[in-house]
């Protein structure tokens, strides 16, 4: 007697909606990976325009944001595409009836160290931009003060003490035969009325030979002259140099760019002084 001819039966719909809703979590799991890699890439430049709004200037390009954010978003494509291919071969296995095999979750392992190490990568990375931009702030610390273009002042850090600043940049004008037509001393006529200030000085002073062309060509730019320097020590301690950049006087009173040297001469007497 023979036995009845089996039937091949297909899976279970629940099966098959299984399979699905694991395919649809490896979907979301690639296009996070891409949006997060567009995120990370996007951090260098991020990072740029924050050392610009802090004054900070950018001494060195950071390409490493740029590469772990490639990475992730091919990580989110590679994802994508495996778990298609998987997903196609599971329900083809399911609608033939095929027994069901164990396989480790490879793809899951491989996405979970890869993410363990971009982690590790982005760690060490923040690490390293933080200390770097210490370093810079520390060293650069001049680049907050200095050059301001919508102000026009540009300040120097001096290695001298105010007063020893003021005598040394004196002693320029003397031996250049500059005029100094006053020395302000800010902060020591806030003591006489019992205000305290850090030490303060502005010098005043000029050639008419080279002002009174500047005058002739710009009746405006008197307001400017003679040239000033200010010295000055800020809250913690710093002394700087501080004065109006040509660029922003020239600019100011539409002068001809012929006489530009005899306002220019403000920033070497000043880099001098501040040596």
């Amino acid at each position: 007697m023979e036995d009845p001819p089996t039937t091949k039966q297909g899976a279970d719909v629940r099966d098959h909606l299984a399979a699905e809703r694991t395919f649809l979590a490896w979907i979301r799991t690639g296009i996070a990976l891409m949006g997060f890699g567009f995120v990370v890439a996007r951090f260098g430049l991020f990072l740029e325009q924050l050392r610009v709004i802090q004054g900070v200037p950018a001494a060195q390009s950071r390409p490493l944001s740029l590469w772990l954010g490639t990475a992730l978003i091919t990580a989110g494509i590679v994802t994508n595409v495996l778990s298609a291919r998987n997903h196609a071969r599971l329900v083809r296995e399911l609608n033939q009836a095929a027994p069901a095999r164990s396989r480790p979750a490879t793809q899951a392992i491989v996405v979970a160290v890869f993410l363990a190490l971009i982690g590790l990568a982005m760690a060490i990375y923040l690490v390293a931009v933080q200390r770097s931009a210490s370093s810079d702030f520390g060293t650069n610390k001049e680049a907050v003060m200095a050059s301001a273009p919508d102000r026009g002042i540009v300040s120097r850090p001096s290695n001298h003490s105010v007063d020893q600043t003021v005598e040394k940049l004196k002693n320029i004008l003397q031996s250049r035969e500059v005029t100094l037509f006053a020395l302000v001393d800010h902060g020591g006529e806030a003591e006489k009325v019992g205000m305290k200030m850090p030490p303060t000085k502005l010098l005043i002073f000029g050639n008419p030979k080279a002002g009174t062309p500047l005058m002739l060509a710009a009746p405006s730019s008197a307001i400017d002259l003679p040239l000033k320097i200010l010295v000055a020590e800020d809250a913690q301690g710093k002394v700087w140099v501080s004065y109006n950049s040509p660029a922003y006087l020239q600019e100011r009173h539409s002068l001809p760019p012929e006489l530009l040297p005899n306002i220019a001469v403000v920033e070497t007497l000043a880099s001098k002084a501040a040596e």
